[in-house]
């Protein structure tokens, strides 16, 4: 919400209206034609013709004025030169500003000036404000152009007489103000360079003196303030702070017109990058304020969720904050919208394998089969999950290696979830020797029942003991029971207890645990020199 409302905010108010009810039909009906000259709104108009001085070509800079007052045989003469005093007068006003004219063919009509005009810039003499307009006119039928009016063209020569060098630069050497680039002297440049090294450490030392202001307040309001998090929006406040200082600084220097205009548009898109990042940070804070203080048991679901999303979010702020500006601008974003509509779908065709893996972590996120933290089996490998980003999922295996898994392949493999055990299964076969006498079976089916009850940390069904077979070599019992934790830590120390217990109650029936054997010269031995074991099911160990 707060980006739209910045994005409403920073639209041109002189927005466009339709043509009244009173205007003949006639003139609205025609066609228009295009002009060469790009005098169809007075923004236009007035950008060519700076563009036109600034290129030296003042004869070009004379067809956007209106010369109608000036005799056909000296107009050639006076055109350029008057070209040359507006371009000068404008340079000299700080206020003056291109993009507070109207970017509409009709131009601005909520003032009260006469229908087909436009104020351009207002200019305080001596003795009284002189203002320079723009006015339309028709040159053919069906065209229709903005040019500085006749009274303006008038009235110029005798508005450069009253308006002479400033006290400042009378005190400068000459060659500071004589030099110039754009219709900029030497000694502005030099001031605008300075004000930018002045202004970034004065910027972020004032938004440091804001933040610690704020202090007190956070401390009466929470408990816990997030100072870290405070920290970050020290970089985006101070790129603020330093556009609006650097706006007022240019008007105070007072370069010229054409230097101003791309000056505007630089701390414009510089504003809007300001506002997409630290709507991007505080997005950030809260994030970690909510994480923070949420219920534990959710905490491992936003440490997966919360850092797709606030990538998904700057995305999306940042391509906001480039659309608005080159609304600013005057550009039609209609267009820009539908170029990127085509060439979103050649980017689409060209990445595929990229989108894959973006809706493939979406799904991941969506489904949660894992989270940040789990530990898991992935085809063949074991690990615990470390990220889950747009591209790819990053597990650290048992060997400590990370395992990359682009998304899309990820969305699709069977997972086993070991975090997400509520108990363990404890499920060992015994052997026992077949010399073993069924009262001997008996007594140690009773001594396993036994373990298994007494044990707090084991839960058992109707039949945790199971005489399931009798073999060439032994007679085997299933030992069916679960140990009630879900870490595998925990789960080890029971298994290694019951274990030992159950070689105990063995060796306490009289019998022992069958091994395979083989005949060598009538005598046996155990097969490989091995010893008797109880085979337990293993459990991978994070």
């Amino acid at each position: 919400m707060i980006a739209v409302l910045c994005f409403l905010l920073a639209l041109p108010l002189a927005a466009q209206i339709p043509v009244p009810a009173n205007v003949p039909a006639a003139s609205t009906a025609q066609p228009q034609i295009a002009d060469t000259l790009n005098r169809s709104t007075p923004r236009e108009a007035v950008v060519s013709f700076l563009r036109a001085c600034h290129a030296g070509n003042y004869i070009k800079a004379s067809e956007y004025l209106d010369l109608s007052h000036i005799p056909g045989t000296d107009r050639k003469r006076q055109g350029p030169e008057i070209a040359l005093q507006i371009e000068q007068i404008l340079n000299r006003n700080s206020e003056f500003d291109t993009s507070k004219l109207s970017d509409s063919p009709e131009g601005n009509l909520t003032d009260l000036r006469k229908r087909n005009r436009e104020l351009v810039d207002t200019v305080d003499t001596h003795n009284a404000k002189l203002t320079i307009e723009l006015e339309r006119v028709e040159l053919r039928p069906g065209l229709q152009v903005w040019v500085f009016s006749a009274d303006t063209v008038n009235a110029i020569p005798g508005l450069v007489r009253l308006l002479g060098e400033s006290e400042f630069e009378k005190s400068l050497p000459e060659f500071l103000v004589k030099t110039t680039f754009i219709d900029t002297a030497l000694w502005r440049w030099i001031a605008l360079i300075l004000l930018v090294f002045a202004l970034g450490p004065l910027a972020r030392l004032i938004s440091r003196l804001v933040l610690t202001w704020l202090r007190p307040l956070l401390r009466k309001r929470t408990q816990t303030p997030d100072w870290r998090g405070l920290q970050k929006l020290i970089g985006p406040v101070g790129l603020l702070l330093g556009v609006f200082a650097y706006g007022a600084g240019v008007g105070l220097i007072g370069p010229s017109a054409m230097v101003r205009f791309y000056v505007s548009r630089i701390l414009t898109l510089l504003f809007f990058v300001g506002v997409a990042w630290f709507i991007s940070r505080l997005i950030e804070v809260l994030a970690n304020r909510f994480r923070v203080s949420t219920d534990p048991r959710q905490q491992a679901m936003y440490q997966s969720v919360l850092p797709l999303g606030l990538r998904v979010a700057k995305i999306f702020l940042f391509t906001i904050a480039v659309v608005t500006t080159i609304s600013v601008w005057g550009y039609n974003t209609a267009t820009i919208w539908g170029t990127l509509g085509v060439g979103s779908l050649a980017v689409a065709l060209a990445a595929q394998k990229t989108l894959e893996n973006f809706f493939g972590g979406v799904s991941v996120i969506a489904d949660r089969p894992v989270l940040v933290g789990d530990f898991c089996r992935v085809g063949e490998k074991t690990g615990t999950v470390e990220d889950i980003g747009l591209r790819s999922t990053r597990i650290r295996t048992n060997d400590r290696t990370l395992l990359t898994v682009p998304n899309s392949q990820f969305s699709t493999m069977t997972l086993e979830n070991y975090s997400r055990r509520d108990k363990m299964w404890f499920h060992p076969t015994l052997n026992l020797r077949c010399d073993a006498t069924p009262a001997q079976v008996r007594q140690v089916i009773a001594a396993l029942h036994k373990i298994l009850d007494e044990h707090p940390l084991v839960e058992v069904g109707k039949i945790p003991i199971r005489f399931t077979g009798i073999g060439n070599y032994s007679y085997d019992l299933e030992i069916f029971a679960y140990v009630l934790t879900s870490q595998s830590d925990d789960y080890l120390k029971v298994q290694t207890d019951l274990l030992l217990q159950i070689i105990d109650a063995v060796e306490a029936a009289g019998t022992g645990l069958a091994v395979p054997v083989q005949e060598i010269t009538g005598t046996a031995t155990i097969a490989n020199g091995s010893k008797p074991s109880v085979k337990a099911d293993a459990y991978p160990v994070p």
